[in-house]
């Protein structure tokens, strides 16, 4: 039997540069850009054979690189690199090196992909490699993979800094290259348990049952407004979590969220900034209070933890960090360089739980329709989970990874406990 990567042979790789003359030079990051992920976030995006037009895989290339190019010009610093400069600080050199482009072809039918979960064997060969050991001036803030299936299906794989944008800012570069793809005019307004990865469906009648459960189910919500979705699909999230991993009563439990503060802070920051401007906050519980007690408490922690970023909270933090003389422990790609500091862990008894439901994640059409499947390209951390709204809008999708014991129990309460 053939070896996944025998599967997906790679066909070529270009260096994508801004088609126009950009500005050089040295840019400054915030200190919001300089902690928490600074590594590359992957997506994929999946489509079928394009029905429109007769596509040769040269045509479809062209077209991608083509755009990238011209995207490339407004968002001209996606195509420099991080430039260290002391104390674990860094800015983006912007010198226009480009975007990596990788071509690939793969032997394989959509089909054989199954539901495009994550867990696939043959996902690390569908999305671009990042070598962590170069220097960090030699690695691209951008990384972009088109694989040609046999069946004639394509998949574009994104790969986007963390220390140049967050997910919303990814998010708008992309659109904007699909747009630009299309060919319509310029618009910028515009730790070691093995794990597994389950996506579960939520319904929207389940969804608006957990709404009314946590709701109804202890006391008034803070300022009169009811628990949103997020807060009550993390809170059921959380409670089965604990359920499943069998925590004791007296157990102390963290959850990670974090929360976008563009419009937390006066004045709100402008609509299309682009970068990073999120913080993560942590709720914070007993394990026996959050499985004995309604799930309106769960919520109602989760909202006192969100309630925390106004733009008093917000500006202190900056205060903290402008004060900082290394930021290396606040960075996450320590861990992949092997460092013997550790960031914060979501894993067992903590989770994670970040929040796309409001993001423009589906619908990038590059000029052949739009694709069949988006989602995250990895999610291998214990305790890592993401919300997304379901691509035929019927309902929401819960991608969460958790220790392989674990798993079995946390679908059965997950879905049990809807009432």
């Amino acid at each position: 039997m053939a070896s996944s990567s025998s599967k997906v042979t790679l066909k070529s790789c270009y260096s994508v540069r801004p088609m126009e003359p950009t500005w050089c030079g040295r840019l400054p990051l915030s200190e919001w850009d300089q902690i928490g992920i600074i590594t590359h976030v992957p997506t994929i995006y999946f489509y079928q054979p394009p029905q429109n037009w007769l596509t040769p895989s040269t045509k479809i290339a062209t077209t991608l690189k083509t755009s990238l190019s011209k995207v490339l010009v407004p968002f001209y610093p996606l195509a420099g690199r991080l430039q260290w400069k002391e104390n674990g600080r860094f800015d983006i050199e912007c010198n226009a090196l480009g975007v990596q482009f990788i071509e690939a072809q793969s032997s394989l039918e959509l089909s054989e992909l199954g539901d495009f979960s994550p867990t696939s064997e043959y996902y690390p060969y569908l999305i671009p490699h990042v070598d962590y050991t170069l220097p960090i001036q030699d690695i691209p803030l951008v990384m972009v993979q088109l694989t040609h299936f046999k069946c004639g299906g394509i998949s574009i794989s994104l790969l986007v800094s963390h220390a140049a944008a967050d997910g919303q800012s990814s998010l708008h570069f992309s659109n904007e290259w699909a747009r630009l793809a299309r060919g319509n005019s310029d618009n910028f307004e515009e730790r070691k348990k093995k794990t597994t990865v389950a996506i579960l469906k939520v319904s929207k009648t389940q969804a608006e049952k957990l709404k009314k459960t946590a709701n109804e189910s202890w006391g008034e919500p803070s300022n009169g407004r009811g628990y949103t979705r997020y807060e009550t699909l993390t809170g059921h999230i959380w409670r089965s979590a604990c359920k499943a991993r069998g925590h004791g009563n007296d157990q102390p439990t963290g959850l990670g969220v974090c929360v976008d503060w563009r419009s937390r802070v006066e004045p709100n920051l402008p609509k299309g900034y682009f970068g990073n401007a999120t913080l993560d906050v942590v709720a914070t519980s007993l394990s026996g209070d959050l499985m004995s007690k309604p799930l309106g408490y769960a919520s109602s922690r989760i909202r006192e933890a969100i309630e925390k970023v106004n733009d008093e909270y917000v500006r202190l933090w900056f205060e903290y960090y402008k004060k900082q003389e290394d930021f290396t422990k606040f960075q996450d790609l320590r861990e992949i360089l092997g460092s013997d500091e550790k960031g914060p862990f979501y894993g067992n008894p903590n989770l994670g739980v970040v929040s796309w439901l409001t993001l423009p994640i589906y619908g990038l059409d590059f000029g052949w329709g739009k694709e069949v499947y988006m989602g995250p390209g990895t999610h291998d951390m214990d305790g890592d989970s993401l919300l997304l709204p379901s691509h035929e809008d019927d309902g929401l999708l819960v991608a969460i990874c958790l220790q392989e014991v674990h798993m079995d129990e946390f679908k059965r309460h997950f879905y049990e406990d809807i009432v």
